[in-house]
């Protein structure tokens, strides 16, 4: 493998959705990307502070792509049923065992090592494949049972009425 191809996924079980968005991307894309990230997950049914939390955490998991992990980075976002979905992978040398899984909150004063911490408490799942030749992060958020703007699907009331 060279540093042009992207990593082989750590995914267990085939995977059938169609990409939301599927792109590589380097330090000076992490903008325009955490921008297409919210785009696409807000017309995929995400809003409020639900697509603000998966923003924030996708951009961490870009931010540390970029950070730690070669310089650059391969991102996949689809939908499932109820939630969506990101992976985000790079070709660093992978994060030390210790610091994987040490789970304590990162020193106030601390300037780096928030970005996995904080993207844990984000999102609903979060699973983590790394090694030598680098590392792939998974998240998961739920979306609710809405239209794309935030309607109730046609033929439903919304609760309460």
């Amino acid at each position: 493998m060279t540093d042009a191809d992207p990593p082989s996924s750590a995914t267990v079980v085939p995977i059938d959705p169609t990409d939301l968005l599927s792109e590589t991307f380097d330090r000076g894309q992490v903008t325009d990307l955490r921008h297409r990230v919210a785009s696409c997950a807000l017309s995929a049914g995400m809003h409020g502070q639900r697509l603000d939390d998966f923003v924030l955490a996708v951009n961490e998991l870009i931010t540390n792509a970029v950070r730690h992990g070669g310089g650059r980075g391969w991102l996949r976002m689809w939908r499932e049923a109820h939630s969506m979905v990101c992976e985000v992978s790079d070709n660093g040398h992978g994060i030390e065992t210790d610091r994987l899984h040490n789970r304590d909150r990162p020193a106030p004063n601390t300037a780096g090592g928030w970005g996995l911490w904080l993207t844990e408490r984000l999102t609903d799942t979060m699973a983590v494949a790394t090694s030598s030749s680098g590392t792939t992060v998974r998240i998961s958020l739920s979306v609710p049972a809405t239209g794309s703007a935030g309607r109730e699907p046609a033929g439903q009331a919304p609760p309460g009425s």
